[in-house]
């Protein structure tokens, strides 16, 4: 944030430009599935807890809580049932453009809900939507080339 804060001072959001938090949830959300939730919920509850303090059980922090670990792996339960399983299997090669677009449907979904729960304004929602396909982006992106250059290395 300092250095968002830097280059766009007039950004009054407390939204981050490049959140990849999301690139975690989503990457887990496809490796895990539904089992996603239990591992996130509580890292995602203590970031929850360090800023906004015993704010955290208000009911719009418990709903940005519970929408922030669910909805990820509630997309691509969808997308499952709706003929389009993403999840990996040994057989097949991972779709990683396929990851994206289930990435920033989690991202709309989570952006709307959220922002509806704390009364935003219609900026913070391209907000958390920008940060939170930027962070997936730029998340897959580092672990592509960290993997390609483990392979490398060998």
């Amino acid at each position: 944030m300092p250095l968002q804060n830097a280059f766009f001072p007039e950004f009054a959001s407390r939204a981050s430009l490049l959140f990849l938090p999301h690139g975690v949830r989503v990457l887990a959300a496809w490796l895990m599935g539904w089992r996603a939730v239990i591992a996130l919920l509580p890292g995602v509850f203590i970031v929850f807890a360090y800023l906004g303090g015993a704010d955290v059980f208000l009911p719009s922090r418990l709903q940005s809580i519970f929408v922030a670990v669910v909805s990820a792996p509630a997309v691509f339960h969808v997308l499952k049932v709706l003929g389009w399983d993403l999840f990996p299997r040994p057989d097949r090669a991972p779709c990683w453009a396929c990851v994206m677009v289930a990435g920033v449907l989690s991202s709309i979904l989570l952006s709307v809900t959220t922002n509806m729960a704390f009364g935003s304004e219609p900026s913070a929602y391209f907000a958390f939507l920008i940060g939170d396909t930027f962070g997936l982006l730029f998340l897959m992106l580092g672990l592509f080339y960290a993997f390609r250059f483990m392979r490398s290395a060998n």
